[in-house]
């Protein structure tokens, strides 16, 4: 057994003091769930209020004692979260915080820039002068890579081809840099499409279960031909916190399934699951720009270095969210299920 699998192993025996920066993001929130589920300490922040509980797993689990929340937005409060940092004294920091979607970002590119590169240098001149920091967790995306030919394994040979995707691909090169001349323990996720029970509506998953329950028409991008390989966030949570506590420093981790389906396909199987024909529910639209073909991530190096292994397939996956959806249906159906741009 390796040194960093008998880490994996170890990982839940003490309570250890995560901050979990973009704690309102889905994947940060249900990050949050599964490290109070498993005992840890947790300082959540975002730069948003708490969301409506329907997207906050943890609020279930009656843990306030090991969570706090702080607002905090890093482009303008950095100092408050460096004392709040000291105060908590986090030995691992992860990083979910960024501004998102794709599209959207040709069309103010520079609030993209500020968040994803320019706010998080600052963050990260500060976080390595911490010295009870273990690990410092960074969140990127396979979109740095552009779209890749096949099954491809970690690397940062990157082809953005937007505007977000430039400036997620620009903050890890500047990690990089900061790993190499200050040996700041930086590590890498890049994940699959995440999915999951709680996940914002605008989403491809919950927003087709949404539509087909409510009766409405959705735009489907350039007829959905576009291939993509779907994860569940509980196995994303695991892989997580493995990779926090247990992987390398300067190293990436791709979290991916080994399966792939075109958009067109995953629609098709919510149609099935649903019991609706699929041209009742979809109407081809125009492609967007810059829009990635496929990204397929070998997650071969995960698997064997710290024993992880997805656990959900994907039709139990959506069933679970179809569930999710269900009941709380006069919920959903009251909130925006497009995405709001916030600078």
């Amino acid at each position: 057994m390796t040194e960093a699998i008998k880490d994996v192993a170890a990982m839940h025996h003490a309570s250890r003091r995560f901050m979990v920066i973009g704690s309102n993001s889905f994947s940060g929130a249900q990050f949050i769930k599964y490290l109070l589920q498993n005992g840890h300490q947790v300082l959540g922040v975002s730069r948003s209020a708490e969301l409506h509980d329907v997207f906050l797993p943890y609020k279930d689990l009656a843990a306030s004692e090991r969570f706090r929340f702080a607002q905090i937005d890093i482009n303008h409060q950095l100092d408050e979260l460096i004392v709040l940092s000291k105060e908590f004294q986090p030995e691992y920091v992860v990083n979910f915080a960024a501004q998102g979607m794709v599209a959207q970002s040709w069309q103010t590119p520079a609030d993209w820039y500020q968040t994803n590169v320019v706010g998080q240098v600052k963050l990260h001149d500060q976080l390595r002068k911490l010295p009870f920091l273990e690990r410092y967790v960074h969140v990127s995306t396979p979109e740095a890579y552009g779209s890749t030919d096949g099954w491809i394994k970690e690397r940062f040979v990157f082809a953005p081809s937007t505007p977000y995707a430039v400036s997620r691909a620009a903050c890890d090169l500047h990690l990089m840099s900061f790993f190499k001349a200050y040996q700041f323990p930086v590590v890498f996720t890049r994940a699959a499409n995440v999915y999951g029970p709680g996940q914002q509506l605008y989403r491809i998953i919950p927003r087709t279960l949404l539509f087909a329950r409510l009766g409405r028409k959705l735009k489907l991008d350039g007829g959905g031909h576009s291939i993509r390989s779907f994860i569940h966030i509980d196995d994303v949570a695991d892989a997580t916190c493995r990779i926090a506590i247990a992987g390398t420093a300067g190293d990436t981790y791709h979290i991916s399934t080994k399966e792939t389906i075109s958009i067109r396909g995953l629609v098709e199987q919510i149609c099935a699951v649903m019991g609706i024909a699929f041209d009742d529910l979809a109407e081809v639209v125009g492609d967007r720009l810059g829009k990635d073909q496929a990204y397929l991530l070998d997650s071969e190096k995960i698997r064997t270095e710290l024993d992880w292994q997805d656990r959900i397939s994907l039709e139990t996956g959506i069933q679970q969210t179809l569930a999710w959806v269900d009941d709380n249906l006069d919920t959903l159906k009251a909130l925006p299920a497009d995405y709001i741009h916030k600078p």
